[in-house]
């Protein structure tokens, strides 16, 4: 079975990728600059050959010319030779006068043959090299004008110059060679560029060294969060990213752990959500249980009592399952926003009360304005509130409702006189299936408060209780007020919404 590669690290490929633009850069710098120096080099040493020409000529001038010499000679000129009367007479004090420079050579060569050398060889000799005393001479003999050209010879690379010579009535013909060894007059820029090489490698190795801790660094959030990822099981959901510092890796760990923390707890809502159902589901299958194991099946009227007993726990199951699921469709955003008019809300919620037996109902306050909701979700934690009053207050008790709007933002409120709820147990009345006294002899599932604070807190408000002037409890949607009128998105279809009825227990 083949081995499956091991994939390279992203540590690895980002300093490989530093590592190969920075080989790049310094390999075109230095490329670069080698070239330049190079050609000044070269071209230096062409200056200085075809200076031969002018030397040349003021060394005829020195034996007595009367011509001045040509300053602007190219090397395509040939040198007058004066009153020297002969080729060897005049090649003999050229090369006396003109003595090389260091890694310079020069040579007469009259028929063919090298026949002058300086006595004083500060640069270096060629005149034993017949080769190159042949290319010279085969090179002016074709063109019988100065030549400038580079030759490979034993010695190493030499650029040289080729002066052809002649004097008038003398037979012979000759050649000055003043020739540069390349390899020498490179050196210092060979010997830099190798300098720059080695200083090249050891700060590659230096940006190596230093890019595999800064990028272990950098990269060291994401192997924390790979283990953090790891790590976290539907059991522990604990573990976090440590965030330090101000950059994008820090603000990703932020980022992070605000998603653990909402998912941990939306779990444990879950795992709470279903703790509760599972103990609001037994009672009431254990009650019928225990009427159906007693029951006398020849007593019709033992069978009437189990019967209605059943229907009834079953009717509750049912509103608690209708209230389990609506309060899932809250939680879970399903709402069609619109422009809400606040008077027109209020006085809908007045109508609908109205009829709700037992409390004399009435409208304290209405306030004018629009704002951006779903109406149907308002109208139903309004009238649950207002249901949660009629439930919980004596009979014959008065119940007022109004809306609010001022700068602060909007208020739905719902005010009873009853015997209040105390402080100490405010927190709780919005748990599920939690009341503030713990009684059940009121009817209901218990997730009436849950879902107003549900739906008060998906439009980015509250649910409050205060106390009631006089006594009672004063609940109280608090609304933002809108910082814009955004855009109004397409309505949910209604069929996505599960519609509860306006007041549920």
């Amino acid at each position: 079975m083949a081995r499956t590669p091991r994939p390279i690290s992203a540590r690895v490929r980002i300093l490989g990728a530093v590592l190969a633009v920075a080989c790049v850069g310094l390999a075109v710098v230095g490329s670069v600059t080698f070239l330049v120096q190079r050609e000044w080099v070269l071209n230096e040493i062409d200056e200085r050959l075809e200076n031969q020409v002018s030397r040349l000529q003021s060394v005829a001038d020195i034996a007595g010319d009367a011509r001045e010499a040509d300053e602007s000679s190219t090397p395509g000129d040939l040198v007058d030779v004066g009153d020297h009367s002969t080729v060897e007479s005049f090649l003999n004090d050229a090369v006396r006068r003109l003595v090389p420079a260091r890694n310079e050579a020069s040579v007469a060569i009259i028929e063919g043959k090298p026949r002058f050398v300086p006595s004083t060889l500060s640069g270096f000799d060629i005149s034993d090299d017949q080769d190159f005393i042949d290319r010279v001479v085969a090179e002016t003999s074709a063109t019988g004008e100065t030549v400038v050209g580079t030759a490979v010879t034993d010695a190493g690379s030499l650029r040289y110059i080729a002066i052809p010579i002649t004097v008038d009535g003398d037979p012979e013909t000759g050649v000055y060679v003043r020739a540069v060894d390349l390899e020498s007059e490179l050196a210092p820029v060979t010997a830099a560029m190798t300098t720059y090489a080695v200083a090249a490698v050891v700060m590659l190795a230096a940006m190596g060294i230093v890019g595999w801790f800064v990028t272990g660094r950098l990269l060291s959030p994401i192997r924390h969060l790979r283990d953090t990822a790891s790590a976290i099981t539907l059991t522990d959901l604990s573990p976090r990213l440590p965030a330090e510092g101000n950059d994008e890796i820090a603000d990703l760990s932020r980022t992070v752990n605000s998603m653990l923390d909402r998912l941990e707890g939306s779990i444990d809502v879950q795992r709470q959500l279903l703790d509760d159902v599972r103990h609001e589901l037994k009672t009431p299958i254990t009650i019928v249980r225990g009427h159906l194991e007693l029951m006398d099946p020849s007593d019709a009227a033992d069978v009437s009592f189990a019967r209605d007993l059943g229907i009834a726990e079953l009717d509750r199951m049912t509103r608690l399952v209708e209230d389990i699921d609506l309060l899932a469709t809250v939680e879970g955003g399903s709402f069609a926003i619109d422009r809400i008019d606040l008077a027109a809300l209020t006085e809908r919620v007045g109508e609908l009360v109205a009829v709700i037996p037992g409390h004399t109902w009435s409208v304290e306050h209405v306030a004018e304005g629009r704002m951006l909701g779903d109406q149907d979700r308002l109208v139903q934690a309004w009238l649950q509130l207002a249901d949660n009053a009629a439930k919980y207050t004596p009979a014959g008790s008065p119940v007022e409702l109004g809306s609010e709007k001022d700068a602060t933002g909007i208020r739905l409120w719902v005010r009873d006189h009853g015997s209040g709820i105390p402080p100490a147990l405010r927190h709780r009345i919005f748990r599920r299936f939690d009341r503030a006294h713990g009684k059940r002899s009121v009817g209901g599932s218990g997730l009436g408060l849950a879902i107003v604070d549900a739906i008060s807190k998906a439009h980015g408000g509250h649910c409050i209780v205060t106390d009631s002037p006089g006594g009672g409890a004063t609940f109280t949607i608090h609304l933002p007020l809108p910082v814009s009128t955004p855009e109004i998105p397409a309505p949910v279809r209604a069929g996505d919404v599960v519609l509860q009825r306006e007041a549920s227990g």
